[in-house]
């Protein structure tokens, strides 16, 4: 693109008004917009699901290594064993 000029945009505008005709053009550039605004939703929303995974990750290992911490060991200061 560092090659192009005003006059190659000009003619490239004049090219797409020929092929696609002038009564086409606005439906086209609405369907474009809208194709942007859905994909912008979606990237969005795919972040803020990514965003809460990493907050209930984050969440579900503070709980784990309280929990590991909160046990107690089953046998404290000694055996169960009883000698007969």
């Amino acid at each position: 693109m560092a090659g192009l000029t005003g006059w190659h945009f000009l003619i490239i505008l004049a090219l797409i008004l020929l092929l696609f005709g002038a009564a086409k053009l606005p439906a086209l550039a609405k369907s474009v917009g809208q194709s942007a605004r859905v994909f912008k939703g979606e990237m969005k929303a795919m972040k803020d699901e990514d965003a809460q995974d990493a907050a209930s990750s984050a969440a579900s290992t503070t709980s784990t290594e309280a929990t590991v911490k909160n046990e107690a060991p089953s046998t404290q200061g000694g055996t169960t064993d009883t000698k007969l």
